[in-house]
């Protein structure tokens, strides 16, 4: 099966395209963020906005973000990773490596499968945060996508920290999709004062909606009858998720966000957040990971 991998820009952003057979994935060495993946000539499962800016020092919207060392508002995590920020301005939502470069250590490839692995030295210079972590993001390409983002603390104090693969699904409708999984698990309703409630079936979606879902289990799916297939997430090194839609209001106050995008993305992250957190001690590491595959839903 040909296999190909290639450095690429768009606009001011240099990125690393990965083929394998007729699957297709792109990633931007800025905050090592996958911006796009699909298979053969279907729908991307992994959604982009078509708003989307590829420049310097700025996130772009889609694709699958690395938040990390916090996720979300920084107020909003333990104390202990809000202690660990020590920066003079403002904490910026969903941590400090979306707009850094990471470095390329590593580009292989054979009949099989392609990798690519990215480097980001915490200690070097994180702004308001001095504290010596590796980051790891790597990428690999076969039938599926595997993401595993490897945390490695190589100080000599712990360190607490959230994080998520912040994955945006490409969907036919939001009013028509439904995520397999949930039923049965506590979430918190960031929408409601941040109550804990208990999903009741699958998940399906009438409006707006940022739950962090605890207690998750290893496999979900996002079916979606418009496109006739089925996105399958299975993780490792996390129990908990955050499903986010912005629905129409929102909507129009995002950055690169059409106003009605809304329809057509679904954001399942896979994290470690809340009680959730990864505490590293001096040499320890540990590895969030997610494996997305895509298969025909069957009538």
């Amino acid at each position: 099966m040909p296999v190909d991998i290639q450095r690429i820009e768009k606009d001011l952003l240099a990125c690393w395209r990965i083929r394998h057979g007729s699957a297709e994935v792109i990633v931007a060495e800025q905050g090592a963020q996958v911006l796009s993946y699909r298979q053969d000539d279907e729908t991307p499962v992994i959604w982009l906005s078509e708003q989307a800016a590829f420049e310097r020092g700025q996130p772009v919207r889609g694709g699958v973000p690395v938040c990390w060392p916090w996720f979300g508002d920084l107020s909003r995590n333990p104390q202990p990773i809000q202690d660990a920020y020590q920066g003079n301005q403002p904490a910026p939502a969903h941590g400090l490596v979306r707009h850094i470069d990471w470095r390329v250590e590593d580009a292989r490839s054979d009949a099989d499968s392609a990798t690519l692995e990215f480097v980001c030295n915490a200690g070097d210079g994180l702004p308001g945060w001095p504290h010596a972590v590796e980051l790891r993001l790597r990428v690999r390409l076969d039938q599926r996508l595997h993401l595993a983002l490897t945390s490695r603390n190589q100080g000599t104090a712990p360190v607490t920290l959230s994080q998520a693969l912040h994955s945006y699904f490409a969907i036919s409708d939001i009013r028509q999709v439904a995520v397999e999984g949930l039923d049965g698990l506590p979430y918190i309703e960031t929408l409601e004062a941040w109550q804990q409630r208990r999903q009741q079936g699958d998940l399906s979606f009438q409006g707006e909606t940022d739950r962090i879902y605890l207690d998750v289990p290893p496999t979900l799916c996002l079916r979606d009858p418009g496109l006739a297939r089925r996105i399958t997430l299975e993780t490792r090194g996390s129990r908990s998720a955050v499903l986010w839609n912005p629905w129409i209001a929102k909507a129009q106050r995002l950055s690169q966000f059409a106003d009605d995008a809304w329809q057509r993305m679904l954001c399942i992250e896979t994290a470690n957040v809340l009680d959730d957190r990864v505490q590293l001690e001096p040499g320890d590491s540990h590895t969030l990971s997610v494996s997305i595959g895509v298969e025909a839903l069957q009538p």
